[in-house]
């Protein structure tokens, strides 16, 4: 099934530390070897260079050509497709943020996101996090 790799899941396949590492790295090469695309979007990957990098985020924190690289290499993959921004796109998020009670702070980097995929009809988002469980139009899948 095609869907977005959220951010979550791009850090634990590189954090050494995480217990969920083995489950997400098997995950994301099961994705890499079918035939339908997955999705990531700037966002995310700004995201996990901001995370990988941090040393009060992470204890082994990557140098970011590390993390770049690790990207790199993800999405030069013929399955990963950058999903973008369009032109549609302020009315799908305005749209987004009026039917979710008191949107704010961290929530809008998930709200960006699910408008992405709304814009590009990808209905379904693999995260550990369970704020994507907001978006009704979006199918969650947890693969830890």
């Amino acid at each position: 099934m095609s869907g977005l790799i959220d951010t979550n899941l791009l850090v634990y396949a590189v954090n050494q530390d995480s217990p969920h590492r083995p489950k997400v790295q098997a995950f994301l090469e099961e994705q890499l070897n079918q035939s339908e695309f997955i999705y990531v979007c700037w966002a995310n990957l700004y995201e996990f260079l901001r995370v990988t990098t941090h040393p009060r985020v992470f204890t082994h924190p990557l140098s970011w050509s590390q993390a770049f690289g690790f990207l790199e290499a993800f999405v030069q993959s013929a399955q990963v497709e950058i999903l973008r921004e369009g032109d549609e796109h302020p009315q799908i998020l305005k749209d987004i943020l009026s039917h979710i009670r008191n949107p704010q702070g961290n929530l809008m980097h998930d709200c960006h996101v699910a408008a992405l995929m709304k814009e590009h009809a990808v209905k379904t988002i693999y995260t550990h996090d369970t704020d994507f469980r907001l978006f009704e139009f979006l199918k969650v899948v947890d693969p830890i």
